[in-house]
């Protein structure tokens, strides 16, 4: 059986009834006072006439046909009043509900704004904002991610039915020579991992902090550097830690990735028998991250495209000889410092290599 639906009353109807209900009441008491006075006063054998009339009983019928149309003034007045009232208190939420409903996911860059005075309904515009601002975000970062994951893993893709056609085509192919095939599918597999994990990584952080915990980053930093230390060794770097406590608030696993990325870029962008030097310390508008190493000369106007996704010196798209660079490690760095409300301060050296300070708030 279907439920038959009442019909909606509008908030404008409610609140112009709140408000001239009592208005009304209040006026009806105020005319009745009067008039009972007045019929309370009348002696009650006085009598004019053969119909047992009071001898000012006209003057008692006057005064009820004048409180009777006034009653009826009040009625208008009061709605009229009422209506008035309410639509001066609802039209801020008029203009909050029309912006809302004009901003769609192809035009989330709009805000509401101050819509007055500060009041509550200031509070939900403002609240609004933010929702705006992070949806923006998410759609933002939702399509750098389909167009950076696109471009990306259309090379290596390629690169695989490649060496799968020739390996099928070789008509004295070999043992030796389809397993050297697999060998390179499977390295190139590789790469497409950690690229979509890169690129995931990205997401998250452009997408804003999920998690608010309490950790240290130098505790962070050490455990990072450790799992490190073979490839290090195997690439001659010299890593200097002083890694002094540095309180902070954020997602721990976000953060490891910021230091992560730090290290890893230092290190594979580097001279042989280079150095690295990572240093974590507190002060009063709190902990910083510190990472500084040797390298190739990086001109300065040319840092910015360092923290481009895909993008190297002279803003070129980049892949690390490698194998293991996809030009995402500083975006990410970027992205997560952006997350947690930190500063990130990229200068090249002069002497060749980069200098990177992350500092965040307390």
């Amino acid at each position: 059986m279907t439920r038959r639906r009442l019909p909606r009353r509008s908030l404008h109807v409610q609140l112009a009834l709140l408000y001239a209900v009592p208005f009304l009441i209040s006026g009806v008491v105020l005319l009745a006072i009067p008039l009972l006075g007045t019929r309370q006063a009348i002696p009650a054998g006085l009598v004019a006439d053969p119909a047992g009339v009071p001898s000012d009983g006209g003057q008692l019928g006057r005064q009820f046909t004048t409180s009777a149309w006034a009653v009826a003034g009040l009625v208008v007045v009061s709605l009229l009043l009422g209506w008035f009232v309410a639509g001066r208190f609802l039209r801020p939420l008029r203009t909050i509900t029309a912006t809302a409903r004009e901003i769609s996911a192809s035009d989330l860059h709009r805000r509401l704004g101050r819509t007055g005075l500060h009041d509550e309904f200031t509070d939900l515009a403002e609240t609004l904002d933010d929702l705006f601002q992070r949806l923006q975000a998410a759609f933002e970062s939702q399509r750098h991610f389909i167009a950076n994951a696109s471009h990306e893993l259309r090379t290596p893709l390629t690169a695989e039915r490649t060496v799968l056609q020739v390996a099928l085509a070789d008509p004295d192919a070999t043992v030796d020579t389809l397993r050297a095939a697999c060998h390179e599918v499977l390295a190139l597999g590789d790469h497409q991992e950690r690229l979509i994990e890169a690129l995931l990584t990205l997401a998250r952080g452009e997408q804003g902090l999920q998690l608010h915990a309490p950790l240290d980053i130098a505790d962070t930093a050490a455990e990072v550097v450790a799992a490190r230390h073979q490839d290090v060794g195997r690439r001659g770097i010299r890593v200097r830690t002083t890694l002094d406590r540095a309180p902070a608030t954020g997602d721990p696993d976000l953060i490891e990735h910021l230091i992560a990325n730090l290290v890893d870029n230092a290190v594979r962008h580097n001279a042989p028998g280079g150095w690295v030097e990572i240093n974590t310390t507190t002060s009063a508008t709190g902990a910083a991250l510190r990472v500084s190493n040797s390298g190739p000369l990086v001109p300065p106007g040319e840092v910015d495209a360092l923290l481009q996704p895909f993008r190297q010196a002279g803003n070129r798209r980049t892949r690390h000889p490698d194998g293991h660079g996809h030009g995402l490690g500083l975006a990410i760095v970027r992205a997560i410092a952006d997350a947690h409300g930190a500063t990130l301060d990229v200068r090249a050296r002069a002497a060749g290599g980069l200098d990177i300070e992350i500092r965040f708030p307390g």
